[in-house]
């Protein structure tokens, strides 16, 4: 099993209480670095208020300078709010100074608000993600200059410097939920971002699912092709436990809109009263003892590739798991897979 990072910095509110946010990330990413974590993937958002990570690009720029092995990965860069040139310059940009590092995942978005404040009409998603990846795919592949016509974007013999490293690009990653988007992820040369709203039983099906699919095209199949996010609460106590249900439910509250697919919405339900409250079986909360059982069924279910979504982005969390859970899983150095 490969172990990473999911999510992001988390802003304070003004400078300096920013900076010092930022910071703390950065030295949080490299010391997982140092403590066998293999991945960090970081998300795009916008004027949610909460101080999500919104130059996820940036950030990953800086981190490629921190770090040496670790793969820096976008989850997502939301395509219909950016001009896909320069996107591509971008994301090259940051394959060359990582010295090939990079994990490039993509999505059209779901947050009306955000498409509200960037004036772009959410109806628009679908075929605007759509144009964004045949330029950003062109812009990639093609030899000298090219030129480009499309409903939204228009370019006239144009080339995209620099050129990524890793070719023919670096990896695509498309976060996809419903059995039709695995589907195509699987069939379009994607790999697979799994959200860390669903329940294992329902995150299991979506592996199948690509797995399956890409059987069925020819396209080789590997575990890291798949990376199942999960909220991750280690705890030693009651005491512990309590609050770390406490702190999950919020994390529903906040971003319970991800949770997709056929009875997932059965898991987030949040009309209860606290002492009621049903904790999912999404997360990986409990001792180090029940967090190796949890992971060995995904383990079974085919997930070899897990990401963790850890409120507070404690360095003494991931140590804890590093030290106590870590050793119970074989860690095949094998390099991720490219697409």
């Amino acid at each position: 099993m490969k172990f990473g990072l999911f999510g992001g910095a988390r802003a304070q509110g003004g400078p300096a209480g920013d900076s010092h946010a930022y910071h703390d990330f950065l030295s949080y990413v490299v010391e997982a670095e140092k403590l066998g974590f293999e991945s960090v993937f970081l998300v795009e958002h916008h004027f949610t208020g909460f101080g999500q990570v919104s130059a996820s690009m940036t950030l990953l720029a800086y981190l490629a300078a921190k770090t040496e092995r670790m793969r820096l990965g976008t989850a997502v860069v939301v395509l219909p709010w950016h001009n896909p040139i320069l996107v591509a310059e971008q994301a090259a940009t940051l394959d060359l100074l990582s010295g090939g590092r990079l994990e490039f995942g993509v999505g059209k978005g779901y947050r009306e608000y955000e498409f509200r404040g960037f004036c772009v009409p959410p109806e628009e998603a679908g075929e605007r993600f759509e144009e964004a990846m045949e330029v950003i795919r062109k812009a990639w592949t093609s030899r000298g200059r090219f030129s480009f016509e499309g409903k939204y974007w228009r370019y006239d013999n144009v080339v995209v410097e620099p050129s990524p490293i890793q070719r023919p690009h670096p990896p695509l990653w498309l976060g996809a939920g419903s059995e039709p988007s695995i589907r195509r992820a699987a069939r379009e040369g994607y790999n697979l971002l799994l959200d860390q709203i669903a329940p294992s039983d329902l995150t299991l099906e979506r592996v199948r699912i690509f797995r399956e699919e890409c059987l069925e095209i020819g396209r080789p199949y590997n575990p890291m092709m798949v990376g199942v996010t999960r909220g991750l609460h280690i705890v030693r106590n009651e005491e512990e436990r309590r609050r770390a249900i406490l702190t999950r439910r919020e994390v529903l509250k906040n971003i319970g809109d991800l949770a997709r697919g056929p009875g997932a919405e059965r898991y987030a339900d949040l009309r209860r009263g606290e002492e009621n409250f049903v904790l999912d079986d999404a997360p990986l909360l409990g001792t180090p003892e029940e967090i190796i059982e949890q992971l060995k069924r995904l383990q079974k279910g085919g997930v070899e590739h897990v990401l963790f979504a850890a409120p507070g982005a404690s360095v003494a969390v991931l140590r804890s798991f590093a030290e106590e859970i870590m050793p119970a899983f074989d860690r095949d150095p094998m390099a991720f897979v490219q697409v």
